[in-house]
């Protein structure tokens, strides 16, 4: 079959390789019909995530049809439609039992690499890294979905491919980025980065009730994306002498009442502290550009939400964590629990209520997907989110 493989940094081929089989019996194979790049994606496409290896297939963010199922699948049939979620969870742990899927006891095959970065091995992610389980990717023709009893969702055959696949990943993920901020009636949120899961981000807040919603990026497709398909304000913080000091003034004097960090390790900006972060990434002595979540940080009001779904890799520093003491700030964070969201999701999109696929930019081939990850990463074409056909 063809897959898109990680051959060092900023290298991907699309490269003939075997198709998957079933190991467990709890798992299946997947014949893909829809699969995207993530945002997330790019931190390996920049060589920011340790344990890759030559050759490992990439993607998380993928969909098809059940092909072949183990003897203990009892929750899906052969030929039905799913949608499956980045993070593999074994649904029996006491995790998953708490809907933690992303902090999984048992998926995890290569659990102490991931106990070295965080002390306790987290969940395996497709096409992720040998730190997160060395698991073929989605990017693919073909893929083994693990614990298929806790993993895909069955989608109805009325809403296509693009209206559903991002159940997948980015839209739990926004969703989530909202609902870690505990919005009342009335809150103004803040959004560090306009990319797709900001985007849903975005839209999610306005969901659950927030008044305003503040959307802070520099590149004018998202921007533009933002005012498109939405109520929120924008702001290009390439034009801001000082961004803390402008939501200052935008909110009363008060500051956002919960700010999301929708960027992650690789933030831009243009004072001191990211052209800082930007040479030590450089020169190998540092792994995370945190300049957003220190923005984030000063900007958030007192006793405020601080929301982190941008993905950090490392040790991030000179993050004001003074500066979060006194003012009282409440963190949540993490890898999303897509297990725990698809339901209500999939809800929302039948019902009409949100089309995440308004994030979509560009839909080209797999073949195509060298080209794909270079107009993605760096921006060209207006590109906002690809999705990848697999059949062509």
């Amino acid at each position: 079959m063809k897959a898109v493989c990680w051959n060092g940094k900023k290298k991907v081929t699309v490269e003939s390789v075997d198709e998957p089989r079933l190991i467990n019996k709890e798992d299946v194979v997947v014949s893909i019909t829809s699969t995207a790049i993530c945002g997330s994606d790019i931190h390996l496409y920049d060589g920011f995530v340790p344990t890759m290896e030559r050759g490992d297939i990439l993607g998380h963010e993928f969909m098809g049809e059940v092909v072949e199922k183990g003897p203990s699948v009892t929750k899906l049939k052969i030929g039905d439609r799913v949608v499956v979620p980045f993070v593999i969870a074994c649904g029996q742990c006491y995790n998953c039992k708490n809907e933690l899927y992303s902090l999984c006891d048992n998926s995890n095959p290569h659990g102490e690499k991931a106990e070295i970065a965080a002390g306790y091995q987290t969940a395996g992610i497709y096409g992720y890294s040998h730190m997160y389980g060395g698991f073929a990717g989605g990017q693919a023709e073909y893929a083994r979905v693990p614990f298929a009893n806790t993993g895909p969702i069955v989608v109805p055959t009325t809403l296509t491919d693009e209206q559903v696949l991002f159940l997948s990943d980015i839209f739990p993920t926004g969703y989530m980025a909202a609902e870690n901020c505990d919005i009342k009636p009335g809150d103004i949120v803040a959004v560090w980065g306009c990319g797709p899961v900001g985007q849903l981000a975005i839209k999610s807040a306005f969901l659950l009730g927030a008044s305003r919603v503040i959307a802070i990026d520099r590149f004018q497709e998202r921007l533009d994306m933002v005012r498109d398909n939405s109520t929120a304000e924008v702001l290009n913080y390439d034009k801001e002498d000082d961004l803390v000091e402008r939501l200052k003034v935008l909110t009363g004097g008060r500051g956002p009442d919960a700010c999301i960090d929708a960027v992650g390790a690789e933030a831009h900006g243009h004072q001191f502290d990211a052209y800082y972060d930007r040479l030590k990434t450089a020169i190998g002595i540092g792994t995370d550009q945190a300049h957003a979540l220190r923005e984030a940080i000063r900007a958030c009001r007192k006793g405020g939400n601080i929301s982190i779904v941008g993905v950090y890799v490392g040790y991030p520093d000179a993050v004001p964590l003074g500066a979060a003491f006194a003012k009282g700030l409440k963190f949540k964070m993490g890898q999303c629990n897509v297990q725990k969201y698809m339901p209500t999701l999939l809800n929302l999109i039948e019902d009409g209520r949100i089309d995440p696929s308004f994030v979509i930019t560009h839909k080209l081939n797999l073949s195509d997907a060298s080209h794909a990850y270079d107009i993605f990463r760096n921006k060209k074409e207006d590109c906002v989110k690809v999705v990848l056909n697999p059949a062509a």
